[in-house]
């Protein structure tokens, strides 16, 4: 329980963050769109994960568009966390792996255990499906790295490439994922490992 705890004091945190900010400047800056509801409170439409996120004052409550109901309160914590740091950050097209992140070190047990090792569990023997299952549950796009590689859009400015290499008589299937160097600028080490971990799981037991 302390664990979930831990989530609602940094969605507080970051709903703390928030105040004061112009709503459409904060939307502009992320790349979300900015809206009003009904009773004339601010609300930002965000795509996460390939699904249409509302964040709606005045309690910056967040929801999923097309249900209604309550984001997951760790996929709060990264959503409020990329709220406040996409101050205007733009994507370079620089592509890097997760030890070159600022701190990506101290927390790359964490990444290869949530993130790199369950796909290429997952997809190193059958990598040519990498493309048709991220494409059904994200939307993803092919990507010219690798043998197999796509390219899934985790926020709006959080473009990240997962890469597969063939195995073969000498060496066993590897895998990757990178990042934009842009998002160095926008969360930390710790919240990347969370982001490639929720993107691997929901596809893992769609690779056979």
């Amino acid at each position: 329980m302390a664990r979930i705890d831990d989530y609602r004091t940094a969605v507080e945190l970051g709903k703390k963050e928030l105040e004061g900010k112009n709503p459409k400047r904060i939307a502009d800056q992320c790349g979300a769109t900015f809206g009003v509801t009904v009773d004339g409170s601010p609300e930002l439409l965000l795509s996460f994960l390939n699904r249409e996120v509302l964040i709606s004052g005045p309690n910056w409550d967040v929801s999923f568009k097309n249900t209604g109901e309550e984001v997951p309160i760790q996929q709060q914590v990264l959503i409020f966390h990329y709220l406040n740091g996409a101050n205007g950050t733009r994507v370079v097209g620089e592509w890097i792996a997760y030890q070159e992140v600022p701190d990506g070190k101290f927390y790359l047990d964490a990444f290869l255990r949530r993130a790199k090792n369950p796909l290429v569990q997952a997809f190193g023997s059958h990598p040519e499906r990498l493309l048709p299952v991220t494409q059904e549950v994200y939307g993803a796009k092919a990507f010219g790295e690798g043998d197999h590689s796509v390219v899934v859009q985790a926020f709006p400015l959080v473009p990240v490439v997962l890469i597969l290499w063939e195995g073969d008589d000498e060496f066993p299937p590897e895998g990757n994922l990178l990042f934009d160097r842009s998002i160095c600028d926008i969360l930390s080490a710790e919240d990347i490992a969370w982001l490639a971990g929720m993107i691997i799981y929901p596809i893992m037991g769609m690779a056979g």
